[in-house]
């Protein structure tokens, strides 16, 4: 079945998460978030009592996790030929990963490059920092100024991968979704 690969990414707390919840409810196949239960388990098993920060920067193997990340996101990558639907969304795609090591200062083999430039989707809508809406949460690590930096990130290195990156304007959820189902990117003709 011929489908497309649709990546809803942005820094955190920007709607993502309404978003994919949103594309469900309409019977849209969506794949959620890997980092939310791996951020989670880092923080029982290895300090349950950390301040709030970003799981990148505080896991004892930054590569490891990392690249679990990344195996994680290429296994949703290889799990939508199974979904026979035409549109396929992603809470956040590979790049992502990228774009938190550069952020957070790790490098990266080219291995991981060559991941997110090998295993391409079809469209990314990139959703802003909106600080009307930002709330920091155990899972929401991050500051609102972390996390407009990492839009910034986000942005750059799906660009720098090749993408044409789609912002999403701020407005409900229900305008959000529209504006993602009604785009040239993802028409159906």
């Amino acid at each position: 079945m011929n489908f497309k690969r649709i990546v809803i990414t942005g820094a955190p707390g920007t709607g993502k998460t309404s978003v994919i919840k949103a594309l469900e409810s309409g019977d849209f196949h969506c794949f959620h978030e890997v980092i939310r239960t791996m951020t989670l388990a880092v923080k029982a098993e290895e300090n349950p009592n950390l301040s709030l920060g970003n799981p990148i920067a505080f896991v004892s193997d930054a590569k490891q996790f990392n690249q679990q990340l990344l195996d994680g996101r290429l296994k949703q990558y290889k799990d939508a030929l199974k979904a026979n639907q035409e549109l396929v969304f992603y809470d956040r795609g590979m790049p992502d990963v990228l774009a938190y090591m550069d952020y957070f200062k790790q490098a990266f083999t080219t291995e991981f490059f060559d991941i997110c430039n090998t295993h391409r989707y079809d469209a990314v809508f990139l959703l802003p920092p909106w600080e009307d809406i930002y709330i920091q949460d155990n899972e929401r690590l991050e500051t609102y100024v972390q996390a407009t930096e990492l839009h910034e990130h986000l942005k750059n290195t799906y660009t720098n991968l090749g993408y044409k990156v789609i912002e999403v304007p701020f407005g409900t959820v229900a305008k959000r979704l529209s504006f993602i189902l009604e785009h040239k990117a993802i028409s159906r003709a």
